[in-house]
């Protein structure tokens, strides 16, 4: 009687233990038929990017060309042309990854289904070699309500009464567990990159719609007409330079000191660039306050770092954080200031600015990690080209203004967006 108990309890620890066998799997489709297939899809993409590459050099040859409604159309067009080219190789790739998920998924449920019945097969295989009482005991000081799985099985190879017809069967079903445990790390790989392919494409169609809408306006605006471009762009800048003085003078009021103490020691990897190409087209202003503290701008000039990168490029978080603001200049004062952008808080003493850009990513009080993805570049607001404007401030004295709080006289509205005390700037290249 006991040994038949005991004979129950050994099969059904092994018939419970969860490793896989690594067993042939039939596919539908023929390896060669796979391979061609994958073959024929990366191919197609190869020759897709290499069109994109083409656009993306077009594009930045017009932007060393004079601004003209001519050059601004054209610039456009290049745009959409690349953004299509763009999805048209998203959509291939999502194919690939997509067929990928299928063949792996297929694989994991026909080898699981093969293992179930190599379990059976040795559970029996057990009980037949298993006639001798004398082995049972051996293996009951590991079968117990706190023994590991793992003890089961050495505990198992290693008595000396078990067959090597069973011992190599147990090596193979330990081996497949790790063999069967890739595959399924391989299938959350393919599943991750799909969804980052679709969140791709998502904000690739997006931008194509921009792209319309921006034309559209234009062309209303200048009524197709270059006299009328050319006033307009005047118009702008003029008002921006009024604007940017104003704020000056606001700024100058706030009654904030920065402390020195709290910000962290300048030096290179405190914060992370914004974005994977680092091209910079314009550097902070610096003075001889800011030469005497390099983390430290009080002064006139640019507020922040350009990052010359292309419409639609991945902006990322410096540093995670909170975002404390998100916003869209252009709503109360079309093409003078930042346009579209997100302001962070990080735990170092230090806030982000990150503006011109063509899509937010994320909203006020969301919390964000290093380098995760927050928008994509632009070109909104007062912005001579695509690029991402990049500000450091000191986080006790930069706060975004509210509804009602500053009114512009050169706008005619109240803003919404961060403002600080001029020695609340600080150079982002002593921390990148």
């Amino acid at each position: 009687m006991y040994r038949f108990f005991y004979y129950f309890i050994i099969v059904f620890m092994i018939t419970s233990i969860g490793i896989f066998s690594s067993v042939p799997v039939s596919f539908a489709q023929t390896v060669d038929e796979l391979k061609a297939n994958v073959s024929d899809l990366n191919s197609k993409i190869e020759a897709i990017d290499r069109e994109i590459k083409e656009y993306a050099q077009k594009i930045t040859q017009t932007q060393g060309e004079s601004s003209t409604l001519k050059t601004t159309l054209n610039a456009l067009e290049l745009s959409r042309k690349k953004l299509v080219k763009q999805i048209d190789s998203t959509n291939l790739k999502i194919k690939l990854t997509s067929n990928g998920i299928e063949n792996t998924k297929t694989k994991i449920t026909l080898t699981e289904v093969t293992i179930d019945n190599n379990r059976a097969g040795l559970a029996e295989l057990i009980k037949s070699q298993y006639t001798n009482e004398k082995s049972l005991p051996l293996l009951m000081q590991v079968v117990t309500p706190n023994a590991k799985i793992s003890d089961v099985i050495d505990e198992v190879k290693r008595s000396q009464d078990l067959s090597s017809s069973i011992q190599i069967h147990l090596s193979d079903l330990k081996s497949a567990q790790n063999s069967l445990v890739e595959t399924k790390t391989e299938f959350e790989v393919q599943k991750t990159a799909l969804e980052k392919l679709q969140n791709n494409l998502t904000d690739q169609r997006y931008l194509v719609e921009q792209n319309k809408v921006e034309k559209s306006k234009l062309l209303v605006a200048t009524n197709n007409k270059e006299s009328a471009y050319q006033q307009q762009l005047a118009d702008k800048k003029k008002k921006k330079t009024q604007l940017e003085t104003e704020v000056l003078d606001y700024e100058s009021k706030i009654q904030a000191l920065v402390d020195v103490s709290k910000l962290p020691k300048y030096g290179k990897g405190v914060l992370k660039y914004p974005v994977d190409d680092v091209k910079i087209t314009q550097y902070f202003g610096t003075t001889a306050f800011s030469t005497k503290n390099p983390q430290v701008y009080n002064g006139m000039g640019h507020n922040g770092v350009d990052f010359g990168v292309p419409v639609g490029t991945s902006v990322y978080s410096s540093a995670s954080g909170v975002v404390i603001g998100t916003g869209d200049t252009d709503i109360q004062c079309s093409g003078v200031s930042y346009g579209r952008f997100v302001l962070i808080k990080h735990s170092n003493g230090l806030t982000t600015l990150y503006a011109h850009l063509s899509k937010i990513g994320v909203s006020t009080g969301q919390a964000v990690g290093s380098r995760e993805k927050i928008g994509l570049s632009g070109n909104t607001g007062y912005s001579t080209g695509p690029h991402v404007h990049f500000t450091v401030y000191a986080s006790d004295v930069v706060h975004m203004t509210t509804q009602g709080e500053y009114k512009s006289k050169i706008c005619g509205t109240y803003l919404i967006m961060p403002v600080a005390p001029r020695a609340g700037y600080l150079n982002p290249l002593t921390y990148l």
